[in-house]
């Protein structure tokens, strides 16, 4: 399932290539002695929770289908995973942190899904990249948080699993102004808290359009944080994009989960991370972006699941195969036998940020701890 149209339609333009490009290696399957033919169905969820729910249940009942893959929102992925749960078929999903899967509305404390699995990183861990990079400007830092009022800014706050906690025991002040509603319309409140206690180092989840207004109203209020770190505000390219150039200026630091430089090869034929962001960009005319190497793994992890299972035309057997998967992916090795959590794989982060070059706003690599394999491209810059 792909998000073709509506707000995340760009997080849909991975599997929108990847698809057919890799179609003359996915119209067959071999299980054991068994060679199976393979048909893939598509839906668009519309990038809405209810018509995701409404093409899940199309290619469950109507297609038939096996196995589900998605890369959506945390709006939308809850939906996907509760109707693949009700209608029991097995479901891959990646994109954000697994605590807002875990943690979805509706779902039960320390529920083990039977049918759904997602691969991605944690709050926990976009914290450490971040304070990393706070500690390149000083040991300890006071850092504003700009965080919503939804389902993703109480996860960044939870005491146990959220990035909150993480950030306090390295030392650093968090200064919470409390949660705003999206699309914000004035940040000025939160600004004026931010500057008062000091802050100056701001870490946000905000779209690019809600962080471009906290940055026009800090700056006209005086605030004029030497850096800003967002998770929000990280996959794609942004020339062009409303505000962008406004946030060049803020040198918006990241998480990156892959790049052309990530070491990681594709398990259906061993094509590379370089030569992956290379045929994308030859088809599409695009910049490649993060979201292509998960959206590759995706189909990886289902394949291999497809290939493993004990039937793999048994919606059960899939399952129990995902459960036990551990593959080296475009995405990284992914191991569903030790994560933090059932049902949970985690990708490594390192840290990006956006820096100005000849070619306009490029993604630097500027931490590496969490993968020492991937290089360092750039000094981490300070606004001012």
């Amino acid at each position: 399932m792909i998000p073709l149209t509506g707000r995340l339609a760009r997080l849909g333009d991975p599997l929108s290539f990847l698809l057919p490009w890799l179609a003359p290696r996915l119209t067959h399957l071999r299980n054991g002695s068994r060679r199976h033919p393979l048909r893939i169905a598509i839906r668009d969820s519309r990038s809405d929770p209810v018509r995701a729910r409404q093409a899940v249940r199309e290619l469950a009942t109507d297609e038939q289908a096996h196995i589900v893959i998605t890369m959506a929102g945390t709006q939308v992925l809850p939906a996907v995973v509760d109707a693949c749960e009700e209608l029991q078929v097995p479901c891959v999903s990646t994109t954000f942190p697994w605590q807002a899967y875990v943690h979805r509305p509706g779902a039960e404390e320390h529920q083990r899904f039977a049918w759904t699995y997602h691969f991605a990183w944690g709050l926990d861990d976009i914290a450490t990249v971040f304070a990393e990079m706070w500690e390149r400007l000083g040991a300890t830092q006071t850092v504003g948080c700009l965080w919503n009022d939804d389902l993703q800014g109480r996860l960044l706050r939870h005491d146990r699993d959220g990035f909150a906690p993480v950030a306090r025991k390295r030392g650093h002040t968090l200064i919470d102004p409390g949660g705003y509603r999206e699309p914000a319309i004035d940040l000025s409140d939160h600004v004026d808290q931010l500057r008062r206690h000091g802050a100056d180092i701001v870490t946000s989840a905000a779209t690019a359009a809600d962080l471009t207004l906290f940055h026009r109203q800090a700056h006209r209020s005086g605030l004029h944080p030497r850096l800003i770190t967002c998770s929000r505000w990280l996959a794609y390219p942004h020339t062009g994009a409303a505000g962008s150039e406004e946030l060049a200026q803020a040198r918006v630091g990241t998480l990156v989960y892959w790049t052309p430089h990530h070491p990681y090869r594709s398990s259906l034929d061993g094509t590379t991370a370089a030569d992956l962001a290379t045929a994308y960009q030859q088809v599409t005319g695009n910049p490649w972006l993060q979201p292509l190497g998960l959206a590759h793994a995706l189909i990886e992890v289902a394949h291999h699941a497809l290939t493993r299972a004990a039937d793999p035309t048994d919606r059960c057997a899939i399952a129990q195969a995902i459960s036990s998967t551990r593959i080296a992916t475009m995405a990284g090795s992914l191991d569903w036998t030790s994560g933090p959590t059932p049902n949970i794989a985690l990708v490594p982060l390192v840290g990006g940020q956006w820096q100005p070059t000849s070619r306009g706003q490029e993604l630097a690599l500027v931490t590496n701890t969490g993968l020492p394999e991937v290089p360092i491209t750039a000094d981490l810059m300070s606004a001012r």
